[in-house]
Formats: structure tokens, C-alpha cells, sequence
């Protein structure tokens, strides 16, 4: 726990009554994760949480210690008796003052006098990170906990509603303010920045996902600094390409064209999961925009980049590029296309390789398979497997960029058309 807390009267006075929404809020505050918190008092990080947002108490004399225990909170303010690693925490505070090494000599012998006990071990630790501390500057403890968080975050949504999601990514985003408001050594600051331009680009994505378009853009602009300080190229051009599907997926493919270009040029040419998600980006919004010809280039090159990619950035997450990802850009750069064949292929495959939980991914390739068939000039089918399609969600799914997707098909559909039984049927469903 932050000393500063420590001495927080409104702090000191949580922790008399034993009030531990407001202990875990201002620890969480002062830059401790609830991952963090959760780890060291031996609870679920999601218990943390709850607890920290008035949903869930603490009652349990037990899961008190453990809290005074994890987080050195002393058991007087807890209303306990002193806690067993009490006895040695004068070792690590008075070290920093001159103690005379006698002393600090018969504070060790006396700690491990009954062997290698906690408070013995708590002892040694003591003695050692006074010394390693001086060595060179260690990172925050909390930016393993975020890294950690956000690779977690990576693989999606994985049959969470959207918004749950958006509000855990928030919250521990906001954990890295204090980290970044203090000096750090150069190679934590660019990790910090890193774990900030990751968690703010898949911010975007999730408002993204949600219809939430002018915030998106705002998180992206918050992704690019963070990647930019960071000085990490792929990361920049990850940003990038992701901020590209904003206006792929609603209306501006010039516009998405050109972010596409800048991501491909702030990639360069090695086979990474940045490189080949712009590349495929770039293919949808030239195909969008009837440039057919720089469509199957950007095609080609996603493929060949694809190819060659390491296995290292081909699992399925967010931050990386999996075949299952790639067939799903396929599906919709070759359905724009008119070439139902290949987008047949794509969609097959790629819902092959996709989690019966990857909802929002499964309704997208249906609904492309749907413009397939309208291509292909079954309208009627087309808007039943729409209509299918887009019944089948959860409410917290049915906004966004599916309902966007969902909308296209309609609006491609020839006017003289919008009597027939399925497309009336599909035009009540979007507007329901």
C-alpha cells in the first residue's frame, strides 16, 4: 500500500470502519490494479472489483487479515492485533535512515531464530530490495499486472456483452495515469506507453463495435500518441489500420483507404500482424470504393505477407493476425468484390476456425454469405438468412457495426424490390 495512503485521514478513516469500497477505490486510484490487490489478498479479481464498486462487502474476519496481510496494511488500523510481518517491517523502514548495522544484525538473527519462517523471509526480503532498489530503477509492480490485463483483453470478447467488456478496459486503463504522471526510466515509460496505445486502440474497437464512432476516433487519437511515445513502429501501425475500420464500416472508404496506406507505409515490408492487417483493410475499402484493380493488389499482398507471417503473431487475439482473422477480411473484401466464389470459401473457413462465443464475428460472415446470395440474385434468401441471422443475437449485439452490416445488404437491394415479403421483413427487423 502506498505510504501516502497511509496518511490519507479520509483513507485512515475507510479503513476504522472497516469500509473497504472506498480501501479499494483509493488504492486502485493511487496505482495498484485489482488484479494486483486481488492477488496479494488471496481473492477473485472480480470480487476486487465489485467490492470497490459498492456491490460486494467484506465481512469475514478472516479475508480482513488477509487484506492487512497483502496489502501491509498495520492491524491496528483494521481494529486487529498486530500482524506477524509487523515485526519485521522495521527492518525495511529503518534501513533507509542509518540504523546502526548492530542492530539491524540482531534484528536478523532474532527473525530467524525459529528457521525460515514468514516473518523470517519477510525479513530477508526486506534486507535484500533495500539493496536491489539502489541497483537500478525496477518498473511499477502494477505494469506486469497491466501488460498482463491487456494481452487478456486481447482475445476479445469471448461471449461477454460489449459493454461489460468497455467498462473492465476502462477501469484498468485508468490505472496507468499515476504510473505515467511520475518519472520513469526510459524503458519503462515505453512500456507503459505500450500497455496504454494497447488498451486505447482496443477501447476504440469495442466503441467501434457498439456504433460509437466520433468516441472511437477519439480513443484512436489517444492509441496513436501512446504508440508514437513508445517508439514500438508495429504498434503505430496496428493503431492505424484498426482506426481504418471505423470509416470502412461506416460510410468514408476513401477516407479508410487512406489510413489503410499509412499503416501499410508505418509497417514496411516484414511479414508482421500489423503489415498484413492493413494490407487486407486497404483491400476492403478499394473494393468499397469500386477500385477493383488496387483491391486484388492489396489482396495479393495481404496474402503473400500472410504466408510468411511467424507463428508468434498468428494467434487469435486482437493485438495478432490469425487465419481465422484473415478469411474474415477476405470474406467482406471479396463479397464487395462480386466474387462469391472466393467470399463462399473465406466464410466457410473462417467460421470453421471461429469460438462458438465469437457471436459478433459468426453474424458478420453470415450476413456476408446473405450478400452473396443476393448477388448471386436469390434477394429472397439473401434477407432470410439476414432476418436469421440478426434474430438470433443477444439485444447487446444487435447495434453497431452488425446492424451497419445488416443495413448495406438492405440498402443494396434495388428499390422496385422493397415490397417483397422478405425485404419488408428485413426493413422492420433493422428497424426494430
Amino acid at each position: 500500500m502506498p505510504r501516502s495512503l497511509l496518511a490519507d485521514p479520509a483513507f485512515l478513516r475507510a479503513l476504522r470502519e472497516r469500509d473497504f469500497t472506498t480501501v479499494f477505490a483509493m488504492a486502485h486510484d493511487a496505482g495498484l490494479s485489482f488484479n494486483r490487490i486481488a492477488e496479494a489478498c488471496a481473492l477473485k479479481a472480480d470480487r476486487v472489483s465489485q467490492i470497490a464498486r459498492g456491490t460486494a462487502a467484506v465481512t469475514a474476519l478472516a479475508t480482513v487479515e488477509r487484506i492487512s496481510g497483502g496489502l501491509r496494511i498495520p492491524g491496528a488500523f483494521l481494529g486487529l492485533a498486530a500482524q506477524p510481518w509487523e515485526d519485521t517491517a522495521v527492518l525495511s523502514t529503518e534501513s533507509h535512515h542509518g540504523v546502526d548495522p548492530m542492530k539491524r544484525r540482531n534484528l536478523l538473527r532474532g527473525a530467524l531464530a525459529a528457521g525460515l519462517t514468514a516473518p523470517a523471509l519477510a525479513a530477508l526480503t526486506a534486507a535484500r530490495t533495500d539493496v536491489d532498489q539502489t541497483l537500478f530503477p525496477d518498473a511499477p509492480e502494477a505494469l506486469a499486472d497491466l501488460e498482463a490485463a491487456a494481452e487478456s483483453y486481447g482475445y476479445g470478447y469471448h461471449g461477454q456483452a460489449p459493454t461489460r467488456v468497455l467498462a473492465d478496459l476502462v477501469a484498468d486503463f485508468t490505472t496507468l495515469r499515476p504510473l505515467l504522471t511520475v518519472p520513469q526510466p526510459a524503458p519503462v515509460r515505453a512500456r507503459l506507453c505500450r500497455t496504454a496505445g494497447q488498451m486505447a486502440g482496443m477501447t476504440a474497437i469495442v466503441l467501434h463495435d457498439l456504433g460509437s464512432r466520433k468516441e472511437s476516433r477519439a480513443w484512436f487519437a489517444t492509441a496513436t500518441r501512446a504508440a508514437a511515445e513508445s517508439g514500438d513502429p508495429q504498434l503505430h501501425a496496428w493503431v492505424l489500420a484498426r482506426e481504418a475500420m471505423v470509416p470502412l464500416n461506416y460510410g468514408a472508404p476513401k477516407a479508410a483507404a487512406r489510413l489503410a496506406e499509412q499503416a501499410r507505409q508505418a509497417a514496411g515490408t516484414r511479414p508482421t500482424a500489423a503489415a498484413v492487417l492493413a494490407a487486407a483493410v486497404a483491400a476492403r475499402a478499394y473494393a468499397l470504393n469500386h477500385q477493383s484493380e488496387q483491391a486484388r493488389a492489396a489482396l495479393a499482398a495481404a496474402d503473400a505477407l500472410m504466408e510468411r507471417l511467424p507463428d508468434s503473431e498468428r494467434s487469435d487475439t486482437w493485438l495478432t493476425y490469425s487465419e481465422q482473422k484473415h478469411h474474415v477480411h477476405l470474406s467482406h473484401a471479396y463479397t464487395t468484390l462480386g466474387d462469391t466464389r472466393r467470399a463462399n470459401e473465406s466464410q466457410q473457413r473462417a467460421l470453421e476456425l471461429s469460438a462458438p462465443t465469437s457471436t459478433m464475428t459468426r453474424t458478420l460472415l453470415h450476413i456476408d454469405a446473405a450478400a452473396c446470395s443476393h448477388h448471386d440474385g436469390d434477394t429472397e434468401q439473401a434477407c432470410r438468412r439476414t432476418i436469421a441471422a440478426l434474430t438470433a443475437l443477444p439485444a447487446d449485439y444487435r447495434s453497431g457495426l452488425v446492424r451497419r452490416r445488416a443495413l448495406d445488404l438492405y440498402e443494396a437491394i434495388p428499390a422496385q424490390h422493397h415490397q417483397e415479403r422478405g425485404v419488408r421483413e428485413l426493413r422492420e427487423v433493422l428497424a426494430a
